[in-house]
């Protein structure tokens, strides 16, 4: 007697390899893209360096990711050429723009202003990819008007953010005393600075999974990929510290909070939730990706509150609901036009193969038009 054939458990091609293990995955990796945050903050909250911080992470990922030079089947790869490494190498440069400027984000406001500022990445795709004619803009089209005002809603959200705090929804005991002195003088002043550097974060973010995505088109091996960008990211991390950074003690490191977040950004956060995320890209692509963002600004407000001792503002929650109906109208429009899109090319594949008259006749119409 034969055991019983379940078809979503086969690992290649089923359901379970297809579906469930991308969306636990994603779900995995934003819990941890907010606890590296979370831990950050915690260390920076204690003295420790961003810039430091970020050489360090990049420096153990790039160490832990070296072997993957060696066990990766050379075979099958295409060449690693100089016109990749020099891709490589933007995408170090951009990757090191972000995680400085949203690290430095992060130490003047919260995770949790980091995590609903990053809703903003369709929004900011969308705006570049029509600059860069990357995309056309047709008025009259629904799902057009659909990302327009998802897009509008998104920045009018995070402006809600950033320059409104309003009054406080949760406050540890020991700030409740000191939020009140302080609401309207450095505080709003820091919390300004940190959202605008987050924003200048998730602008360059769409432009990094543009170039990351070209990447993994011409060299399909995402271990590789990681380990060069993490490699070229310490690189100019490191100079750049040392200019900004110049003091030695700074560089000492101790077994203490900060040691643990260099270890948890190095190895769960650049190394292993990269490797993933750049997995999934190329299963999933970007806009599944997209999706789970606005999960982390949930993730984010009750690890701060729960282990920071953060206080959420009415400002915070406002924007945040507001970013979040942006966000998933861009995404509805998106989805929309893809679909519209697949139907366009089944059409088209149908009515060939009804009329094989019709596939060598299309295109001498479409030339002559």
């Amino acid at each position: 007697m034969q055991p019983p054939y379940f078809p979503w458990l086969e690992m290649e091609g089923g359901y379970l390899y297809k579906d469930v293990l991308p969306f636990v995955l994603m779900v995995a990796l934003e819990c941890a893209n907010v606890g590296v945050n979370t831990v950050f903050k915690a260390a920076s909250d204690k003295g420790m360096s961003y810039y430091v911080f970020v050489v360090y992470s990049y420096s153990i990922a790039a160490f832990v990711l070296f072997p993957s030079n060696f066990l990766c089947r050379r075979p099958l790869l295409p060449p690693l050429t100089s016109t990749i490494i020099a891709k490589l190498f933007l995408l170090s440069l951009i990757g090191a723009a972000c995680l400085l400027s949203g690290y430095i984000g992060i130490d003047y406001g919260s995770p949790t202003l980091a995590s609903a500022m990053s809703n903003l990445v369709p929004a900011f795709t969308f705006i570049l990819a029509i600059l860069f004619r990357m995309e056309k803009l047709v008025w009259r089209s629904s799902s057009s008007q659909v990302k327009i005002i998802g897009t509008m809603v998104s920045i009018a959200g995070a402006l809600v953010i950033i320059f409104y705090k309003g009054p406080s929804i949760l406050m540890s005991a020991a700030k409740s005393s000191a939020a009140s002195i302080n609401f309207l003088h450095s505080s709003n002043s820091k919390w300004i600075f940190g959202g605008l550097l987050l924003g200048g974060d998730y602008i360059l973010t769409p432009v990094w999974y543009i170039v990351q995505a070209q990447i993994i088109k011409e060299y399909p091996a995402e271990l590789v990929v990681v380990f060069y960008y993490s490699c070229f990211a310490a690189i100019i991390t490191g100079a750049i510290s040392s200019v900004t950074e110049p003091d030695r003690a700074a560089w000492i490191l101790k077994p203490d909070i900060s040691l643990a977040a260099i270890l948890y950004s190095g190895l769960l956060d650049l190394c292993l939730s990269n490797t993933i995320h750049t997995y999934i890209l190329r299963r999933k692509g970007p806009f599944y990706i997209a999706m789970f963002k606005p999960l982390s600004i949930a993730i984010a407000a009750g690890m701060g509150v729960i282990f920071l001792g953060d206080t959420l503002y009415l400002g915070s929650i406002i924007g945040s609901v507001v970013i979040s109906l942006g966000f998933y109208a861009v995404m509805w429009g998106k989805a929309t036009e893809e679909i519209y899109a697949g139907f366009r090319s089944e059409d088209l594949e149908s009515s060939s193969q009804k009329d094989p008259l019709l596939a060598t006749s299309k295109p001498e119409s479409l030339s002559s038009s």
